[in-house]
């Protein structure tokens, strides 16, 4: 009999590196679990291993429960081989203009931890069971912009980032005792949706003098899922082609 296959459940799904990282999951034969604020993507519709989409507003409390209920119903008593936490928001002002810590409203602070920080930590307790069942592995999507000032980054996103990767240490001990790794993925400036002409000014920055890929970044996430990281846990990669070495 074949094995079934492994589970993963992504939030953010509907562009950039969310949706490379299903893509890269699906290539591998991953059954995937999705959501996001829009409805089901259109390349879902007719991937067979993107089992299931369930919009979800994640900053809404109640969206967020039943998101972590209906998707525990589907995963059933299998086990769930992966959470990878990759929403996130990063406002700036109607201008694009970078929110700093003294331009920035208080409310718009809270905003971006629910999504960035409380999020996550939700779901790591409400899929922590599944986890454990199937023995899985979260990977937290974290940013360089949470070790350095960012010149683009707004504050509050890399305040929350920061917290992230130390969130990532603190579930990393506890669930250990239930057979989880869970670790974290830091990029640096990466070719998606998100990226203006501006970001062309930080390629001095970079040792490898280029941006990366979301494919990179998915690339990552999926050997973090593999039994041949099956002893790392605690840690951060940072795919940043060496921008946080400088």
């Amino acid at each position: 009999m074949a094995d079934k296959p492994r589970t993963l459940i992504l939030t953010g799904a509907s562009r950039g590196i969310g949706h490379a990282t299903v893509r890269r999951f699906s290539e591998a034969g991953w059954r995937i679990i999705t959501c996001s604020r829009d409805d089901v993507p259109e390349a879902c519709q007719y991937d067979p291993n993107w089992a299931h989409h369930i919009p979800t507003n994640l900053g809404n409390t109640d969206e967020l429960a039943a998101f972590i209920d209906r998707a525990n119903n589907f995963i059933g008593d299998d086990g769930l081989a992966a959470l990878v936490n990759n929403a996130a928001v990063s406002p700036k002002t109607p201008y694009k203009e970078r929110l700093g810590c003294l331009n920035g409203e208080e409310n718009a602070w809270r905003e971006v931890f629910e999504l960035n920080f409380f999020v996550p930590l939700k779901l790591c307790r409400g899929f922590a069971a599944a986890l454990h069942r199937g023995k899985g592995a979260v990977v937290n999507i974290t940013s360089i912009a949470g070790h350095q000032a960012h010149p683009f980054a707004g504050s509050a996103y890399a305040v929350s980032k920061a917290a992230l990767s130390s969130l990532t240490r603190e579930l990393a001990v506890e669930f250990a005792e239930l057979d989880v790794r869970v670790n974290a993925v830091a990029p640096g400036e990466i070719e998606t949706e998100m990226i203006g002409p501006e970001y062309e000014s930080l390629l001095p920055r970079i040792p490898l003098n280029r941006m990366g890929s979301a494919a990179e970044v998915a690339g990552t996430v999926l050997q973090l899922c593999s039994p041949d990281f099956g002893y790392v846990t605690g840690t951060e990669i940072f795919v940043t082609g060496g921008q946080h070495l400088m």
